[in-house]
């Protein structure tokens, strides 16, 4: 037992200050300081997130048309993820949910939010010539991004994004999470296996997801100096 406490005691001193922020800190996120202080006194908490959640979602559907198609692979380079773990970051793990929430609901109701302007139940599911359901390639890569909005958005409730190695490691989690999702999908959409699922869906992205993650890790932790050091005013 001792041993193993020992464990565990260097590997939380070997975080970063990540979840050592003070707990009256937890849940203050980047996305609470968006709002002049005047604009916040008049909208009111309710208020604020929602129109927090539906700017996230716009950031995500913006970001999915930036698409960029890969040969031998029907899943595409986009902003997308890019867009999600940014806006789960900023916003917090109940603003992030709503915000992807939302995104999906419009998208299936006919907003063209999806990659390229695409919408509806198509980009999950689909039926064949024969009548058979048929699962779209990319639809568990969508799910993923609603898990891992949420995932991101609590480990900054935590103060993950204020260091950056901890926004470095909520980077990796949250697409560990959309990979996850999107990967199974795939290989049950193209009836493949595991190995040629990754192959397909997830090692082609690996190095513009490093570039996207030491992107986030420049953004968080230089907004949070200069929230704690630029300004007076606390969160609204």
């Amino acid at each position: 037992w001792s041993s193993e406490r020992e464990v565990l005691m260097q590997i939380r001193r070997s975080m970063p200050a990540v979840a050592r922020i003070p707990a009256a800190e937890h849940g203050v996120t980047l996305g609470d300081f968006f709002f002049p202080v005047f604009l916040g006194e008049r909208l009111g908490a309710r208020l604020q997130g929602l129109a927090l959640a539906v700017v996230g979602a716009l950031i995500v559907a913006a970001a999915a048309q930036v698409v960029v198609p890969l040969p031998g692979t029907p899943v595409p380079i986009t902003g997308q993820t890019f867009g999600v773990l940014l806006v789960g970051a900023a916003l917090g793990a109940r603003r992030s949910v709503a915000s992807l929430a939302l995104y999906l609901a419009l998208g299936l109701l006919g907003a063209p939010f999806f990659k390229s302007g695409g919408h509806g139940i198509e980009q999950f599911a689909n039926t064949s010539a024969d009548g058979a359901l048929a699962l779209a390639p990319t639809g568990g890569y969508l799910i993923g991004m609603l898990c891992a909005a949420g995932l991101v958005g609590r480990l900054a409730d935590l103060g993950w994004d204020r260091s950056v190695v901890g926004t470095v490691g909520a980077m990796v989690i949250g697409n560990a999470v959309i990979y996850a999702f999107g990967v199974s999908w795939l290989a049950a959409a193209l009836q493949i296996g595991v190995g040629e699922a990754i192959s397909k869906g997830a090692t082609p992205f690996l190095i513009g997801d490093a570039i996207k993650i030491a992107l986030a890790a420049g953004i968080f932790p230089s907004a949070w100096w200069y929230v704690n050091n630029g300004r007076s005013a606390g969160p609204r």
